[in-house]
């Protein structure tokens, strides 16, 4: 429509001068018909480049033949007037349909975009019904993931905790009955023979440990006390009492800074701290245990993070996951003591209480242990 515009336009402007009428008129007139064909034209180019969709350009031509199609009707019903008419309605014609032409190509374009608006939100919504849809369904799929692994996990600890105390039982038996012969028929045994009963008695009692440690970490949950305000200078001075023959013997010197008030179970928090330190003593290498325990806050204040650093043997980086698995060891009884269950242990705590942990090591390098623990409410960081 554009492109016919201009050339109605050029094609009037001739034969009008054609005809002798005056320059100015001409041109002015070809004006009023030629501009609105040069408006159509780059409207055209550059609707691709808009946010109008391809499917709505139909709107848009529909708008502009509207719009000439209104003017030409106002004129013929003009030139039905008995009164008067226009002197020259094929000019008025073409300068008011081209007008009306790119009137309409105006707001068929505005049409055109609010309905590509109004598509994108349909869309929009559909594919958020879809995204709520889906949503939901993974909901309830995890409400099952979770009643699934809390009835695994109940009965878990049903297992565990029936099967460690029925072990508690003929374990007791075999170790008495070895140290019965040991008392009795000592004087008749050889040295392998003594040798023998030392190792039965050394590993009865190595399983009894893991019986216990077994059954207490099966408990974390089922037997955890609610959570309350915790200081943890208190937790740490009834840590290092419980091990203070053992810091002794070993010259051990421990720095504890002053520490803060947490959310937590005060006898898991105890647990959790005593078997750091104990880790801490225990390997500690050829030199006096050094270890230090600091704290500092988070940055949004909703948690601390406690740092247990030794400066002992450390622990390989490739090996600091799997250290936290149960029964997970990375030294032989015979080079150091344990289950297998104290981090273990340690990592089911601080998952309870809603933080992590980690530890940051080298071997040779010693062992820095960060537990995040949240802040008690009301608890001054500062402290």
């Amino acid at each position: 429509m554009g492109a016919l515009y201009v050339v109605l336009a050029v094609g009037w402007a001739v034969g009008q001068l054609t005809a002798g009428k005056a320059l100015s008129n001409v041109v002015l007139v070809a004006g009023f018909i030629g501009l609105p064909g040069l408006v159509l034209l780059y409207g055209a180019y550059r609707l691709p480049r808009t946010d109008v969709r391809g499917a709505y350009y139909p709107t848009i031509a529909a708008w502009c033949l509207g719009g000439s199609g209104l003017l030409l009707a106002m004129l013929a019903l003009y030139q039905l007037e008995p009164a008067e008419s226009v002197s020259d309605p094929v000019r008025a014609a073409l300068v008011l349909s081209a007008f009306g032409a790119a009137a309409g190509f105006g707001v068929g374009r505005n049409d055109a975009l609010a309905k590509t608006r109004a598509h994108e939100i349909e869309c929009r919504n559909r594919d958020l019904e879809q995204l709520t849809a889906q949503l939901d369904e993974t909901i309830a799929r995890l409400e099952v993931a979770n009643r699934e692994f809390a009835d695994s996990n109940e009965r878990l600890e049903q297992f565990a905790y029936a099967a460690s105390h029925d072990l508690q039982e003929p374990l007791r038996m075999v170790s008495s009955y070895l140290t019965l012969i040991e008392k009795r028929y000592g004087d008749n045994l050889d040295a392998d023979g003594r040798e023998f009963i030392d190792y039965a008695v050394d590993g009865a009692d190595r399983m009894r440990a893991m019986i216990d440690g077994l059954l207490a970490y099966s408990r974390i949950d089922s037997q955890g006390k609610p959570f309350e305000p915790v200081a943890l200078d208190d937790v740490l001075a009834d840590a290092r009492k419980d091990l203070e023959v053992r810091i002794a013997e070993s010259d051990a010197v421990l720095e504890i800074d002053s520490l803060p008030t947490v959310d937590g179970d005060a006898s898991q928090l105890r647990q959790l701290f005593e078997n750091l330190l104990s880790n801490a003593l225990e390997y500690c290498g050829d030199e006096p245990p050094r270890v230090r325990v600091d704290a500092e806050p988070n940055a949004d204040g909703s948690s601390w993070t406690i740092s247990v650093a030794d400066a002992g043997i450390g622990i390989d980086p490739a090996d600091a996951d799997r250290i936290f698995d149960v029964f997970q060891r990375l030294h032989g009884p015979e080079e150091y003591e344990g289950t297998g269950l104290g981090l273990a242990l340690c990592e089911r705590i601080v998952d309870r209480h809603g933080g992590r942990i980690r530890v940051d090591s080298d071997p040779g390098e010693g062992s820095t242990f960060s537990v995040t623990l949240p802040a008690a409410e009301h608890a001054d960081l500062d402290a």
